[in-house]
């Protein structure tokens, strides 16, 4: 391909929207346009990169046997509200009408069309395994969306559905799309962490995220210091030390006037306690239904495990209107004394402590507060967010490290959520003869997702160093001067590599400055320079984006060396931690 006829564009200044390596230099290098906030086109470079990374994902899932379909964006609401997801979903979800008035939905997942079609089809325990995929638009309306592709509002997703006969048959094939997945993410140069999650609005009984670690991402996971525990922080769990323990023969409760003392720091000050010594109740409404979380002060509660334990879809903060209409105090909450009030209580909060709380009057605290004693919690669970540096929950000695990530794809034992009869109802004949639930996995990947995450990894001060599997070309010819004989070369090298290799031709008559320079800002894995003066020596310059490395080589060695460059960027995928069957 021609650089003039080829619709590259690049910017010298960096746009004002942008923050992040990938929307800055995604924009700067012509692979992306925005349209609206959460809304890109791909320009034909961006186009080339996610037809390059769906190449790597085909490959990959027909490896393990999976058969691609394509399902449609747009869904009748009928099936959604069978799964009640049409419901349970908030703003995120598009829902309209057509000239009929029949409601639809914009698909943002594919559960409902998948199962009914499975539904229709799989009659027998012989028709499992299977698992079909997709790559198709998703849509779904972020209330934030940001950094470029990282969080939009339309994009590419590879979302495969697996049906199988039984929950050992669904644990037997999880490890082929999970190790499937490890060697997607390493062909496209991404090196990804494994990690327990949670199922969230997906369902299941398991889940697993392949984290990008990266100052950028909107996630957050915990790892070990010694050992392989890794997982999500609204699923990750760490010991949690114990406060000093009470007195043999603990004093009564005591009610103190606090005026003017409302935040923990000033609590802090006119107690003389540290904070794991204080209760901390924050009302919550679940589902539409009142609930208190009691958690000790030195923790955070976790919104996530709190809404997993209560088995509710929606789970806000409360209103202040609503805690007055129950008679409650905004600000002085605490479970003493309620008793008509559903409390969850997390495992931080024991018998053996004692704590100060909120008085259930405006200005007024409890002292000496004792779990069991004065107040009890009709529930205990664990609900605070883990720390950095708590204990790790899997090993003796490890320490727990909080570290930011970029979600590159998720794999989810869904289970019978969506084949139950509450649901989409798929039963299979067994080999008795007899019905039989069938069980379902899903896995998703964001093509747009993985494009960005690899330019948040592989970038420099000069531009993008795009992995060669994902790269939009694999090499630039660069002829430079003004002399005819370079760009008569180049035109040479351009039919000649061109056999073997996807080729761009910088043919423009700019200088050698603007041409080295682009070279280096759209990340094309290598660069030829050919020049009158290197020709003279019979010499072509060979630079190796990802490493810096510049070679001189005579022409007729060219070949040679570019297999040689190739095979040393080629990732390794033996050594990654694969999950055994």
């Amino acid at each position: 391909m021609r650089y003039t006829r080829f619709f590259i564009h690049t910017l010298f200044e960096v746009p004002k929207e942008a923050e992040t390596p990938s929307h800055v230099l995604l924009l700067r290098g012509s692979y992306i346009h925005p349209v609206a906030a959460g809304i890109y086109s791909l320009l034909p470079l961006g186009h080339r990169v996610a037809e390059r990374i769906k190449t790597v994902l085909r490959e990959e899932l027909n490896a393990i046997g999976g058969l691609e379909i394509t399902m449609p964006v747009l869904n009748p609401s009928e099936l959604w509200k069978k799964t009640r997801r049409y419901y349970d979903i908030g703003h995120e979800l598009f829902r309209l009408k057509d000239r009929k008035d029949r409601e639809f939905v914009l698909a943002m997942t594919h559960e409902e069309v998948v199962t009914d079609m499975a539904r229709q089809f799989l009659k027998s325990y012989r028709d499992l395994p299977v698992m079909l995929y997709q790559i198709q638009t998703k849509i779904r309306d972020e209330a934030r969306p940001r950094a470029g592709l990282l969080r939009v509002r339309e994009f590419f997703m590879k979302d495969g559905y697996s049906f199988h006969p039984g929950f050992d048959d669904l644990d037997a094939y999880y490890p082929k799309i999970y190790n499937a997945y490890l060697r997607i993410f390493a062909r496209c140069g991404l090196f990804a962490v494994p990690i327990e999650a949670d199922s969230g609005i997906m369902g299941g009984s398991g889940s697993h995220e392949f984290m990008l670690d990266s100052p950028h991402g909107e996630d957050r996971f915990v790892v070990c210091t010694h050992c392989d525990y890794r997982a999500n922080t609204e699923k990750a769990t760490g010991k949690k030390p114990c406060s000093e323990e009470k007195e043999p023969l603990p004093p009564p409760m005591e009610k103190v006037s606090t005026p003017r003392v409302k935040t923990i720091a000033e609590l802090v000050q006119f107690f003389g306690a540290g904070e794991e010594h204080f209760l901390k109740t924050v009302a919550y409404e679940a589902d539409g239904q009142l609930v208190l979380a009691v958690i000790r002060g030195d923790f955070t509660i976790s919104e996530t495990k709190l809404t997993n334990h209560l088995k509710v879809i929606n789970l806000q903060v409360a209103p202040e209107e609503k805690l007055t209409e129950k008679g409650l105090v905004p600000g002085f909450l605490s479970p003493v004394g309620l008793g008509n009030v559903r409390i969850v209580m997390d495992d931080s909060v024991t018998e053996r402590v004692l704590f100060i709380s909120g008085g259930n009057e405006a200005d007024t605290h409890f002292r000496n507060v004792l779990s069991g004693r004065d107040f009890f919690g009709t529930e205990t669970a664990d609900i605070a967010e883990v720390r950095e540096g708590d204990g790790c929950s899997q090993c003796s000695s490890g320490r727990l490290k909080i570290r930011r990530g970029i979600e590159l794809g998720h794999t989810f034992k869904l289970g019978t959520k969506y084949t139950a009869p509450d649901s989409m109802d798929v039963n299979i004949l067994d080999a008795q003869g007899g019905q039989k639930r069938v069980v379902m996995g899903c896995y998703g990947i964001g093509v747009e997702r993985l494009m960005a995450s690899a330019v948040e990894q592989w970038h420099d001060d000069n531009g993008i160093i795009f992995p060669v599997a994902m790269a939009p070309f694999d090499l630039i010819l660069s002829p430079i001067g003004k002399k005819r004989e370079a760009f008569e070369k180049a035109e040479e090298l351009y039919h000649t590599l061109g056999e073997k290799y996807e080729v761009l031709l910088d043919d423009r008559q700019d200088s050698p400055g603007v041409k080295l320079k682009d070279a280096d800002l759209i990340g094309i894995p290598v660069r030829i320079v050919v020049s009158e003066k290197l020709l003279k020596k019979n010499e072509l310059e060979v630079k190796v984006r990802q490493t810096g490395e510049v070679f001189f080589c005579l022409t007729q060695d060219l070949e040679p060396l570019l297999e040689k460059i190739y095979e040393d960027l080629q990732p390794r995928l033996e050594g990654l931690p694969y999950l055994s069957p």
